[in-house]
């Protein structure tokens, strides 16, 4: 498919003024909230948590090392590897702009890469593994010639893992060790990630369809793409609901089922125009998902 460059913004988004803070801008902080969070959630879930200032001061590297570090990491890679595509369709940013050399990207992932390591060792092997696995899969997401993002199911099952299921499981190795019930809920709740991958992708629908990425939205359109998003979200909740029901751990189900219900008058405004309320779901809806993390990060201790 011939690449087609998108029509230019008529504003110009504000430029950071130092090298310091066009690698900040590179590693897009809105998007380190939910790694860190899904550490924090396994930390919770191994029970090994306290109030003391080493466990306090673990818990900050660890979610220093899952938001900002791995997940800017993963950012940088991933503009680095869609500069071409970006010279075409928004030569504003970054580094299609020139503002940021290559020099400084590989700079800027060396710099996170040993941080990313040396933070890791130190919170334990297993962590480390998993960091390193993390690594290789932004790799894997962005570059060529995998480039998984190219496929919506693929990329997006592998951003879910990287955001959901590795964070926690590291947390809880960083805490104590690993249980087949918060093993499952992690991994239901990386299934329901991939739902909210979906909904984030109705913002560069255009972008990806110009560019030959093929999101979700891209291949089932804007009402086939929400349907998707919405019950892949709602049977991983279900499940993790039934999981605590069987358990008898009942509060923490009617705690999870009270967000979950909470999320369906929501659910129906969104599917109401999918991609003009994307973004309000993903500050509406999204918050109740991941408060439901919560529950069941103290439910399965």
């Amino acid at each position: 498919m011939t690449e087609q460059p998108l029509p230019t913004p008529l504003v110009k988004p504000r430029v950071p003024s130092t090298p310091l803070a066009r690698s900040i801008a590179l590693m897009k902080p809105v998007t380190w909230f939910a790694p860190a969070w899904a550490f924090l959630c396994g930390a919770i879930a191994s029970a090994g948590l306290s109030w003391s200032v080493a466990s306090m001061g673990r818990m900050a590297l660890g979610i220093l090392l899952a938001g900002p570090i791995l997940c800017g990491l993963s950012q940088v890679i991933n503009d680095y590897c869609d500069r071409e595509v970006d010279a075409l369709n928004e030569p504003d940013r970054l580094i299609p702009s020139g503002l940021v050399s290559a020099t400084q990207v590989f700079v800027t992932i060396g710099v996170l890469a040993v941080l990313a390591l040396g933070i890791a060792w130190a919170l334990g092997e297993k962590v480390a593994l998993l960091t390193a696995i993390g690594m290789v899969l932004a790799v894997v997401y962005s570059a060529h010639p995998i480039r998984a993002k190219r496929n919506g199911w693929i990329g997006n099952g592998l951003v879910a893992v990287s955001y959901e299921a590795l964070p926690w499981l590291a947390g809880q190795l960083a805490f104590g060790r690993l249980t087949v019930p918060a093993v499952i809920v992690a991994a239901l709740y990386s299934v329901g990630a991939h739902g909210i991958m979906t909904i984030n992708d109705f913002k560069s629908m255009d972008g990806d369809r110009v560019s030959g990425i093929k999101t979700i939205p891209v291949m089932l359109g804007e009402w086939g793409a929400a349907w998707m998003a919405v019950l892949t979200m709602n049977v991983a909740q279900l499940f993790v609901i039934m999981l605590f029901a069987v358990s008898q751990r009942w509060l923490i189900a009617a705690i999870i089922a009270a967000l979950f219900v909470a999320q369906l008058p929501l659910q129906r405004k969104f599917m109401q125009d999918p991609r003009g309320r994307a973004i309000f779901y993903n500050a509406s809806g999204t918050t109740l998902f991941v408060w439901g993390m919560l529950a069941a990060a103290i439910g399965v201790q």
